[in-house]
């Protein structure tokens, strides 16, 4: 005879709004951070990609002046090393320094020992103080700007005097040469300057800002005219543009690592954080005496209590302890009900020979499988020997 038994639902699976509701948190983060990536990515699209290169054609590359120069017979050639910069230093070649400040103080020195008595040009574009020093010794770069960006030559310069106006404001420097000659001024301080070497037919030119040689603002003024004259007075055009391919040079030379440029407590400081940290653990990991038992202020429902354990059990795929927690159970109270002693309650061979006297009609599962068998392979079998489980009961305590 086979016994049906419907038991109320007590699924510990939760629901599409419990789900919502516990994961909505995270997803309006990933929400927020997705929209702020695209925001900066937007941003950045307008940045100057490619600044100051002379295979850019961005707004803020140097293409245009590349190809101009190229239809003039001077053949422009881009290096990004310290290394290749140096040796391209020769008197039919003019050495354009994209970004001088990029270059640490022993990369400025080495620059400048072999352009200086190379004979050729030296074009240093925007070189601030933290370079100019080296670079162009005798030269200080004032710390306030231009107030303006295009600016009269008032210089006896040939190239300015020919180009005319152009965008050259930005940094103003001051020299001590005397034969320097100091053109498109600002308050008195010239945003470019050109100084004769001390030997030969070199010199070095230095522009307080890279307008003029920037692809949106070449057709504007005498730039075209001066950023040509400038960089075409020799047959080879060397374009320096500092990179990171710079940093095995630099290291080299012994400059200074990370961890050198951190103050010098910075270790104390975080073995003191490392220490405080642990204590904190420990403070807060010891125990005040044995765990002392306490009344529950509310009596809480056994269903409750079943149905809590289970979603613990389903959370962690526990369904061997499940299985194991249900026959334990059925053991212990099957066991009086057949005459077995509760210390024999687990033991197969003193229960099972009880409990089948006991059993009647045929048909019925095995106790011993369903007792003593394996863990089930998914929920659904959990739950089918939870239901053979409670009927091998009822069977055993039917008259």
């Amino acid at each position: 005879m086979t016994t049906e038994v419907t038991l109320p639902s007590t699924s510990a699976s939760p629901t599409a709004r419990q789900v919502w509701t516990r994961a909505r948190g995270v997803a309006l983060a990933l929400v927020l951070l997705i929209a702020a990536a695209v925001v900066i990515a937007v941003v950045r699209s307008d940045a100057r990609h490619g600044a100051l290169d002379p295979r850019s054609a961005d707004p803020y590359g140097s293409r245009a002046v590349a190809e101009l120069l190229a239809d003039r017979g001077v053949d422009t050639r881009v290096v990004t090393t310290l290394h290749e910069a140096s040796a391209a230093a020769n008197p039919d070649t003019t050495l354009l320094v994209a970004v001088p400040d990029r270059l640490t103080h022993r990369q400025q020195s080495r620059l400048h020992a072999a352009v200086a008595d190379s004979g050729g040009r030296t074009v240093l574009v925007s070189s601030g103080s933290a370079s100019v020093d080296r670079l162009a010794p005798g030269v200080i770069a004032d710390p306030v700007t231009s107030f303006g960006s295009t600016l009269s030559p008032r210089c006896s310069l040939p190239a300015a005097r020919s180009a005319g106006t152009a965008d050259t404001g930005g940094i103003r420097y001051t020299t001590t040469h005397l034969d320097a000659d100091e053109c498109y001024p600002s308050e008195r301080l010239a945003t470019l300057l050109r100084i004769p070497a001390a030997t030969g037919d070199g010199d070095t030119v230095l522009i307080g800002a890279p307008d003029i040689l920037l692809n949106e603002h070449l057709d504007e003024h005498g730039n075209a005219s001066l950023a040509l004259q400038l960089l075409g007075s020799r047959p080879h055009l060397v374009w320096y543009l500092p990179s990171l391919a710079d940093a095995p040079a630099a290291s080299e030379d012994g400059e200074r690592g990370f961890f050198d440029l951190l103050p010098s407590g910075w270790l104390w400081g975080t073995l003191q954080l490392f220490i405080a940290a642990a204590l904190a653990a420990l403070w807060r990991a010891r125990r005040l005496g044995p765990l002392v038992p306490e009344r529950l202020p509310v009596a809480i429902r056994a269903s409750e209590t079943v149905e809590g354990r289970a979603r613990l059990y389903r959370k962690a795929n526990a369904r061997d302890r499940a299985a194991a927690a249900l026959r334990s159970t059925t053991r212990t109270r099957l066991a009086p009900l057949v005459g077995v002693p509760a210390s024999q309650a687990h033991a197969p061979e003193a229960l099972l020979p009880a409990l089948s006297a006991r059993l009647h009609g045929d048909g019925q599962p095995s106790p011993h499988d369903l007792l003593f068998g394996p863990p089930p392979g998914d929920d659904a079998a959990l739950t089918s020997l939870a239901d053979r489980l409670d009927a091998l009961e009822r069977e055993v305590r039917r008259p």
